[in-house]
């Protein structure tokens, strides 16, 4: 028989919390998303106080890097959102799930991006900014050089479908999901198969499991400013 509650990621892989499939769906449908009754959600920041600065809860701040995390929770119709912001600094928080890529592979997620980098491309280490960034993390020990993380970003110069290793960071892949200036200030709903995603990007299909997602923006490799928001993430059944 299949359950009446959506399953919601709390902030670390031991912590789950069902919420009913009427409250999810609501906030998520009004928000232009659907979400069905097996899905797992990630965030849809239904539960966090609108207003709030900095860190989200159940989100975890990164240990490198210049961050001053210019991140808040706002309301944009009839749904809470964070929207980001970033002024030559490189901010990024994540949230450990547990989330099996085979049976879970559906990403999907909520943008808009108000202000690119000036100057950003994904393909350079000395202009590698984006304004909207969502990772995926399969944890492998030692996850600083063997861990696999998939990227998906809104880059200013790079074309949307392109597929590169980070010239930074050695554990990232990205997908450049959309490009440029084509889109600004209008929210897009995403999909992608992470499964298969991973399995053209690494040549195999995934041995371990989703164990985080994490959104970021930065600008400090171009000193200039850039502006986003995030809507709801969850993952799906095929």
């Amino acid at each position: 028989m299949a359950s009446n509650r959506a399953r919601r990621v709390g902030g670390g892989p031991a912590r789950r919390t069902w919420v009913p499939i009427g409250v999810v769906a609501g906030a998520l449908l009004a928000a232009g998303m659907a979400v069905g009754v097996d899905d797992i959600v990630v965030e849809d920041w239904s539960n966090q106080t609108e207003g709030m600065r900095g860190i989200p809860e159940g989100w975890q701040k990164q240990s490198w890097g210049s961050h001053k995390y210019d991140f808040e929770v706002v309301r944009d119709g009839n749904a809470r959102v964070l929207h980001v912001r970033s002024d030559n600094d490189s901010s990024t928080i994540s949230k450990e799930i547990k989330v099996d890529a085979r049976q879970y592979p559906i990403l999907q997620w909520r943008w808009k991006v108000v202000t690119h980098p000036k100057g950003g491309d994904a393909r350079r280490q000395e202009t590698d900014d984006e304004a909207a960034q969502l990772y995926v993390t399969f944890p492998r020990f030692p996850s600083a050089v063997r861990s696999r993380v998939i990227g998906y970003i809104w880059d200013t110069a790079e074309p949307a479908g392109s597929m590169f290793p980070s010239q930074k960071v050695r554990t990232v892949h990205f997908v450049v999901v959309r490009s440029g200036e084509s889109g600004l200030n209008t929210w897009f709903a995403e999909t992608r198969n992470v499964f298969e995603d991973y399995k053209k990007i690494y040549g195999e299909a995934p041995k371990e499991d989703i164990g985080a997602v994490s959104i970021s923006i930065n600008s400090q490799n171009t000193g200039s400013t850039a502006a986003a928001y995030f809507g709801e993430i969850l993952f799906k059944r095929p």
